[in-house]
């Protein structure tokens, strides 16, 4: 890593957004270097669906090409009760949802982007940001504490949920803490019930097993508060929760990836402080319901990216600006649907008669239409009625 450089565009995390982001930025003549405090891609799919619209950029961008055929996801759902996502649009040709595991995509677009001409510099950290009129000087750490400095034009924190580009940047993150907690595992040699959001008396419970053998299990026990932790759950946590909610032991099992997420819920009070934005987990923090998360991040990017370059090629400042009119709306309308869904899935049994009610509603055409064009991005509920 040189001492220091100087770029158009300083992007701070290589996850999906900022892969995705990056690569947009240098297909359109920018300079750009990534950063990433990550040695390697990550090797766990945390999310693994992919909506009508975020598939509409994708395929814009030809990177469903370089994904090839992808799996048709089968029906949503909205807080556990079960929502065919094709009733947005029936005849759009990416109606429904798609899956795709985050390394599959992420590694796809790390090769786009690379192809493209962006650097990508792994175990490196942003330490240190001071915003000038013309410029943002930022310090980094490399590998084995060799230290640099990037001036770029404009700096996209694309760096998630503890963004540190969000911290040193100074952007208010309203919101609420989390109530609410989730544990899941991916573990070998169990054989167990497939599940899909089974609410049994102590809890929630979801498994299903993955291509390459192993077994998808997510647990909520009702009642029980997120808990302080360094890092991950311990298998025997998840074990433990598992036994109480379905009465099965998945001990013997050998666990390949363990996590909790919760329902905090905070959003960025503007996507832009003069020379720096946020886009994806930087700019809002959720519980990751039914993909939400993922794809309300590519969108970001890919809604990132025109007003940017434009603003390279000489636009005025202002034209940032409608990056964050367009978006923020967006991601606060995600964020109340998905606090909806967390309390339909993980409340305990107060929430039962709130349940009843809202499979009701959802018996009308109507209100599943509106529903699945909020989720997938597509329609006058979507992304598009807010743009």
């Amino acid at each position: 890593m040189a001492a220091a450089w100087e770029t158009d565009v300083l992007v701070v995390g290589a996850g999906p957004v900022g892969l995705l982001l990056a690569g947009d930025l240098r297909a359109g003549g920018a300079r750009v270097t990534v950063v990433e405090r990550l040695a390697g891609p990550m090797t766990e799919s945390r999310a693994s669906t992919l909506h009508a619209r975020t598939m509409e950029l994708l395929d814009e961008r030809s990177v469903l090409d370089r994904l090839g055929a992808l799996p048709d996801g089968g029906p949503g759902h909205f807080g556990g009760i079960r929502l065919d996502l094709s009733e947005a649009d029936p005849d759009h040709r990416f109606a429904g949802q798609w899956k795709c595991p985050q390394t599959t995509l992420e590694s796809v677009l790390a090769s786009r982007a690379e192809a493209l001409g962006v650097q990508v510099h792994r175990e490196t950290r942003l330490t240190g940001l001071v915003q000038h009129g013309d410029r943002v000087v930022t310090e980094v750490t490399g590998p084995n504490g060799a230290t640099g400095r990037v001036t770029a034009g404009w700096v996209a924190g694309c760096d998630g949920e503890r963004s540190t580009v969000r911290e040193l940047a100074g952007f208010p993150f309203p919101g609420e803490d989390a109530t609410r907690e989730m544990l899941r595992a991916d573990v070998l040699g169990i054989t167990i019930p497939d599940r899909r959001f089974e609410r049994l008396p102590a809890g929630l419970a979801t498994a299903f097993r993955w291509p390459d053998g192993s077994t998808r299990v997510m647990v909520h026990l009702y009642g029980a508060t997120p808990q302080a932790r360094a890092g991950n759950p311990g298998f025997d946590e998840v074990v433990a929760a598992w036994a109480k909610v379905t009465g099965e032991d998945i001990g013997a099992g050998t666990p390949v990836w363990l996590n909790a997420f919760d329902n905090t819920s905070r959003q960025a009070g503007g996507y832009r402080q003069g020379r720096v934005l946020l886009a994806g987990d930087a700019a809002h923090r959720q519980m990751p319901v039914g993909g939400q998360a993922l794809n309300l991040g590519l969108q970001d990017a890919a809604e990132l990216s025109g007003p940017l370059l434009d603003r390279l090629r000489g636009g005025p400042h202002s034209v940032l600006d409608r990056y964050d009119a367009r978006r923020r709306p967006v991601g606060a309308r995600t964020l109340t649907n998905i606090q909806a869904q967390t309390l339909l899935l993980l409340g305990g049994p107060e929430i039962e008669g709130v349940r009843e009610i809202f499979a009701e509603l959802m018996g009308f055409g109507a209100v599943r239409a509106h529903l699945a064009r909020m989720i997938s991005g597509i329609g006058p509920a979507g992304p598009a009625a807010t743009s």
